[in-house]
């Protein structure tokens, strides 16, 4: 049974990367508690399909998160449909590997783009209407990815070990007008895309031999937590990475 969170009814929640995978269990477990939900995704067919199966206080912008201004537009769209901003979750990234020899400029500055850019501008976006409400929530998505040194992930790994340092110091900018800023640090979570990519029987063998919990991390466990930091139960909880990988790093 799930935790029901009453200070989340009503509540606008603005989920990036909401079509698939940890984005898509937040969508679902966001509107399940009664807030009112927008997503973006690059994927447009599969957040028209989630809107048309909630269909009520759910919207979806199709949105390419490498164009600031189409993001922060989203933004401004979205809070003339259901007002104000209380919790923003920057869950949007892309974890592709290069090997250091095949990294280019081009390659560098596109992953940038994807991993952290957009989220320094959705919270800038968002900030003035937090402000009005009085406060609210922004939880960014970092990786253990970079603490595990991970292969072929330091491209990625700089980004989202970026996003500790942006979560840490935007809390402090940001706390004068009750805006808590938290990270979620999830470790290997078993999306569509995980087992499409990487995810096998020899990784799961190596996973629960690392991993202090003999199970397999979903995409709605995470979800939870992004609940409860969205939520007044979190109130005085800012500039904090929460690690949620069952025990791995």
């Amino acid at each position: 049974m799930q935790t029901e969170y009453h200070s989340l009814k009503n509540k606008h929640v603005y989920i990036t990367g909401g079509g698939n995978g940890i984005g898509e269990a937040m969508v679902y477990d966001f509107h399940a508690q009664h807030a009112k939900v927008t997503f973006i995704d690059i994927d447009k067919d599969k957040g028209e399909a989630i809107v048309n199966e909630l269909k009520d206080n759910i919207t979806f912008h199709h949105v390419n998160l490498r164009d600031i201004d189409a993001l922060q537009n989203s933004i401004k769209q979205a809070e003339n449909t259901y007002g104000a901003i209380s919790c923003l979750v920057n869950n949007a990234a892309r974890d592709t590997r290069y090997n250091i020899d095949e990294v280019s400029v081009d390659i560098w500055d596109e992953m940038q783009e994807i991993n952290i850019r957009h989220v320094f501008f959705a919270c800038q976006a968002v900030r003035a209407g937090m402000k009005s409400l009085g406060g609210g929530s922004i939880i960014n998505f970092t990786s253990s990815s970079f603490v595990k040194r991970a292969p072929n992930l330091s491209v990625y790994g700089a980004a989202k070990s970026g996003i500790i340092g942006m979560t840490r110091v935007l809390s402090r900018d940001l706390g004068i007008d009750n805006i808590r800023v938290n990270a979620i640090m999830p470790g290997w979570i078993i999306t569509e895309r995980q087992k499409e990519l990487w995810f096998n029987e020899d990784a799961k063998k190596d996973l629960m031999a690392n991993q202090s919990l003999k199970q397999l991390i979903m995409p709605e466990d995470v979800a939870k937590l992004a609940l409860f930091l969205a939520s007044d139960d979190s109130s005085m909880i800012s500039a904090q990475s929460y690690v949620i990988d069952g025990g791995w790093v």
